[in-house]
């Protein structure tokens, strides 16, 4: 029996020292810690939530009919490759979600539904129109709700913010918290950059290019394409690259007439990073490398334009279009421009993340000051303290000695609670404060059960040791069978839930679980120490 005990005491303290190692971070005396103990144990614990610690809620909407005009056009663009290496004749324009082949033939149809069936015809006669059918496009709007989710996860990853929460909501938005967020600006640039990044070659040969001013002022730009639109080539158009004088300030658009039809796209983007110039006083510049495929056909595009200007072409707007001075092996290159060194990092990263398949546009935008959490903080840990206090005095003056017992399985619950949590790096929020409240209720109620079913026993005249070891054994399946259904009830609500739903459904589950080990194995443990070491003749209950 006292060796059973032992083990008991053995399992307590084991589980207690270890959630006080996970909880360490949370406290102040982590600072203090050797270098070793740092880097070799737990160093994350709890993350305060976006309404404990401030922070921004963001949805966004994925545009997917975009996304389906997007596709839509690089379809229009293969069945030209493919019917030019056929020899078939036709001239193939996309505009929105349409593809009009004109003229047409049986043959050309053959050749377009072979390659696209997806594609079904509109209108019918010496033209043809297509679209995209129904089943194709819906797939396609849910392809791109789930890339731009990844996209946007991992533009984020690399901005560097601790615990966020980024979902889907419906069928096309996306639901963004970040928690502690200094400069929500920012992030929100980044998230909503659609970052496409394409290399064009400019062209200068074209009559319409000498016509073209040199510069247009900011708001300008609409008149210039204007003017332009009937005289520039088909498969061509005009471009603006932002120049920004660093001195002064001014900002000026250079028009630029480069082709449609992108030489290189961001797809093949291996890695991009941040590096300075020294021989431009130090500006910042973004240097990338491409991937064996994309390094191939850098190679092949700059070998066949040698003397010619390829313009690198980020979300429609000109970065730089530098001369190709010599063939370019290797697959690198850069991206320069007028950028300030936060302005090259977030290029790189969102680069580095790749490009969201289409664009997203902000439908809510919820800034939580650090003020009202700190004041939420505050407040939770008053009424914590008064409420735990109202309670041990409680079942002291009710229970006497058990009370006693029963207030070290409520400290032992708090601690393995908050351990818990810190080994899974949970996120705090108010709803989870609201679980750990509701998981101590019930770990008290625990007690209480427990200990009036040991009354019940004394009074029918049993012997103290008779009277615990008959109420724990008739009480066990109660409390039982009440906490197995709360947690049936919390991981319903965590499947189901979204953010601070989830962090409730979790603090919860911890709560109960540990209240099993903490009513049914660290009070009866205390209860069997006392009743082994002397004849106890009367119970303090």
């Amino acid at each position: 029996m006292k060796k059973r005990i032992q083990w008991r005491f053995i399992l307590i303290g084991a589980t207690l020292m270890l959630a006080a190692v996970f909880f360490l971070p949370n406290t102040p005396f982590f600072k203090e810690m050797p270098d070793w103990w740092t880097k070799n144990m737990p160093d994350k614990g709890i993350t305060l939530g976006l309404d404990l610690q401030g922070g921004i809620h963001l949805v966004f909407e994925v545009e997917g009919e975009k996304a389906v005009e997007i596709t839509t056009e690089r379809m229009a663009q293969s069945l030209k490759d493919i019917l030019s290496k056929k020899k078939l004749n036709t001239e193939i324009t996309s505009k929105g979600l349409l593809i009009t082949v004109a003229p047409s033939s049986m043959e050309i149809r053959k050749a377009i539904e072979d390659n696209y069936p997806v594609l079904t015809p509109v209108e019918t006669g010496t033209n043809i129109v297509y679209k995209i059918s129904d089943k194709e496009a819906k797939r396609i709007k849910d392809n791109a709700a789930d890339q731009a989710l990844e996209t946007i996860r991992n533009r984020i990853d690399q901005f560097g913010v601790a615990e966020p929460t980024i979902h889907r909501q419906g069928t096309n938005e996306i639901v963004v918290q970040l928690p502690g967020i200094k400069d929500p600006k920012r992030a929100i640039e980044i998230i909503g950059k659609t970052a496409q990044l394409e290399f064009k070659l400019v062209d200068d040969v074209s009559p319409v290019a000498a016509e073209i001013p040199a510069t247009a002022a900011p708001g300008e730009e609409d008149a210039v394409l204007k003017k332009f639109a009937e005289k520039i080539p088909s498969d061509d158009e005009i471009l603006f690259e932002k120049k920004v004088n660093r001195e002064t300030g001014v900002v000026r658009k250079i028009p630029i007439l480069v082709k449609k039809q992108a030489a290189l796209t961001g797809d093949l983007l291996k890695e991009a990073k941040v590096n300075i110039d020294s021989s431009r006083s130090g500006f910042p510049y973004v240097s990338i490398s491409f991937n064996d495929a994309g390094a191939k056909l850098f190679d092949e595009v700059t070998a066949a334009n040698v003397k010619k200007r390829l313009a690198i072409v980020l979300d429609n707007t000109i970065y730089s279009a530098p001369e190709i001075k010599e063939r370019i092996g290797g697959g690198n290159a850069q991206i320069s421009g007028s950028f300030s060194m936060e302005e090259a990092k977030d290029l790189a990263i969102v680069l580095k993340a790749g490009a969201l398949p289409a664009p997203v546009k902000m439908l809510q935008n919820i800034t939580v000051g650090p003020s009202l959490g700190t004041d939420s903080i505050e407040a939770g840990k008053m009424a914590g303290i008064i409420g735990t206090l109202l309670v041990v005095i409680f079942m002291i003056v009710y229970y006497r000695l058990s009370g006693v017992i029963a207030d070290f399985a409520l400290v032992l619950n708090i601690i393995l609670l908050l351990g818990a949590m810190a080994s899974l790096n949970a996120t705090l929020t108010m709803p989870g404060i609201a679980g750990i409240i509701l998981a101590i209720g019930m770990a008290v109620d625990s007690n209480v059960l427990m200990f009036e079913r040991i009354r019940d026993e004394l009074r029918a005249g049993k012997t103290p040791r008779a009277a615990v070891d008959s109420g724990y054994k008739k009480a066990f399946w109660t409390i039982f069978d009440s906490h197995v259904t709360t947690l049936i009830t919390a991981a319903v609500l965590f499947q189901f839930g979204t953010g601070p739903i989830k962090g409730f459904a979790v603090t919860l589950s911890l709560g109960v679980a540990i209240n099993l080990f903490t009513a049914l194995v660290g009070t009866k443990t205390v209860f069997d120490l006392i009743l082994s070491r002397r004849d106890v003749g009367k119970l303090s209950i």
